[in-house]
């Protein structure tokens, strides 16, 4: 009997192996179905060891994303190129003004290689009125000089 390509991922190495592997497969762009089929059990597997050993649902999406960027050494700039979408769009997801769209929720996670659900949740946003102006934060800390 012939050993199996995939298994069940039963830890991180085996993870990492297989994330690099679904990259690479996936960056190939290759059209054979054999590839595509390949992509789907990866794709599968990964989500499956996600859902079972990550706390997705316990930050929100925006949080969430700052911890990849962070792990990654990307930049906001960095996600205006990857997600193809203006810096003024990208900068309001990162200071909760705006939500992300479905198209940024599925490249973002194609990207991270996590399951859909761990951008496409809800999260609160701020209102424009909860953000200070430029001149309100001067005068804040301004204020709290003037009190010390």
């Amino acid at each position: 009997m012939a050993e199996l390509k995939y298994t069940i991922i039963k830890n991180k190495t085996q993870y990492k192996d297989y994330s690099n592997k679904l990259e690479e497969l996936v960056f190939s762009n290759s059209k054979k179905k054999a590839v595509k089929d390949e992509i789907d059990l990866l794709t599968l597997l990964i989500e499956r060891w996600d859902t079972a050993h990550n706390s997705f649902h316990e930050v929100d999406p925006v949080t969430l994303l700052r911890s990849f960027m962070n792990e990654q050494q990307l930049k906001a700039t960095d996600l205006v190129e990857l997600l193809a979408v203006s810096k003024g769009y990208v900068s309001e997801i990162l200071n909760y003004k705006k939500g992300m769209s479905k198209e940024v929720i599925r490249k973002l996670a194609e990207r991270f290689k996590v399951s859909h659900e761990a951008f496409n949740r809800y999260y609160e946003l701020k209102a424009a009125d909860d953000i200070p102006s430029k001149k309100q934060t001067v005068r804040l800390k301004r204020k709290k000089t003037a009190i010390v």
